[in-house]
C-alpha cells in the first residue's frame, strides 16, 4: 500500500533539513523514515510535516522537524551508544533516537504522554526504547552512564544529575534559559572537566523538577 505522506516526509528532509545545514546522512535518513503523522494529534496531521512546533496532550508539543535534526546531529550518533532522553513527550525524538543508538531511555513526567508515545513506539517496532515515567531532571541513574543525553525542555541550567550520567567522551545536549531566551547548548564531557558549546537561540517548554505523575493503573 502506498504511504500517502512520503511525498512530504521527503519534502520535509530535503527543505527543512538539508536546506538548513543539516548534513548528516544517518539522521536524514532515520527522519526520512520514521512517520512524524503518527506522532501528532488527530486534529493535526495535515500539519504533521510543517517546520513548526505543534500541541500535543498535557500542554507539551511535538518539536519541529529542524530542531529533532539539529539536536540529533550534535550528538554524533554511531550506532551502539546508550542514549538518554529527558522528554519523551510524543515520542518522535524517541522514534528517530531509535534508528541511530543501540538504547534509548526516555523518561516523561507526565503518565499519560509516556503511554500514548508508548503505544505508537510499538506499533512501529521500536523495540530498543524503554519508557520510564519520573522526574526528568534527576536522569535515571538506574542505567547511567550514557554515551549520549538530550534534553526536550529548555532548563535554567544543565542539571548537575544529568552531567554526572553522562560517560567520558560522552555528549549532551539541551536548551538552556528562561521564557524570554533559551539558547541549545552542547556539553561534552572529556573527565571531570565540560567544555560547552553554544548553537541557536530556541524555544522549548519548561524543564519541571519534582514529583512525576503516577502510571494510571
Amino acid at each position: 500500500m502506498s504511504d500517502p505522506y512520503a511525498l512530504a516526509r521527503h519534502d520535509m528532509v530535503v527543505e527543512q533539513l538539508e536546506a538548513h545545514g543539516i548534513r548528516s546522512p544517518r539522521v536524514l535518513t532515520a527522519m526520512a523514515r520514521v512517520p512524524r503523522e503518527k506522532f501528532v494529534l488527530p486534529e493535526f496531521t495535515g500539519l504533521a510535516y510543517s517546520d513548526r512546533a505543534l500541541p500535543i496532550a498535557c500542554q507539551q508539543t511535538i518539536s519541529q522537524p529542524y530542531m529533532v535534526g539539529l539536536m540529533t546531529e550534535l550528538l554524533d550518533l554511531k550506532g551502539g551508544e546508550k542514549v538518554l532522553e529527558v522528554g519523551t513527550g510524543s515520542g518522535y525524538q524517541a522514534a528517530v533516537l531509535s534508528l541511530l543508538a543501540a538504547e534509548v531511555v526516555s523518561i516523561e513526567r507526565f503518565a499519560e504522554l509516556s503511554r500514548r508515545a508508548g503505544e505508537v513506539l510499538k506499533e512501529l517496532g521500536c523495540s530498543n526504547v524503554k519508557l520510564v515515567v519520573a522526574d526528568g531532571s534527576l536522569g535515571w541513574p538506574a542505567e547511567a552512564p550514557y554515551d549520549a543525553i538530550i534534553v526536550t525542555a529548555a532548563a535554567e541550567s544543565c542539571p548537575p544529575a544529568l552531567r554526572e550520567q553522562l560517560a567520558n567522551e560522552g555528549r549532551l545536549v539541551i536548551p538552556v534559559g528562561g521564557a524570554d531566551r533559551q539558547v541549545l547548548q552542547l556539553h561534552r564531557r572529556r573527565g571531570d572537566e565540560f567544555l560547552v558549546e553554544e548553537f541557536c537561540g530556541c524555544r522549548f517548554v519548561p524543564l519541571v523538577g519534582g514529583k512525576a505523575e503516577e502510571p494510571s493503573t
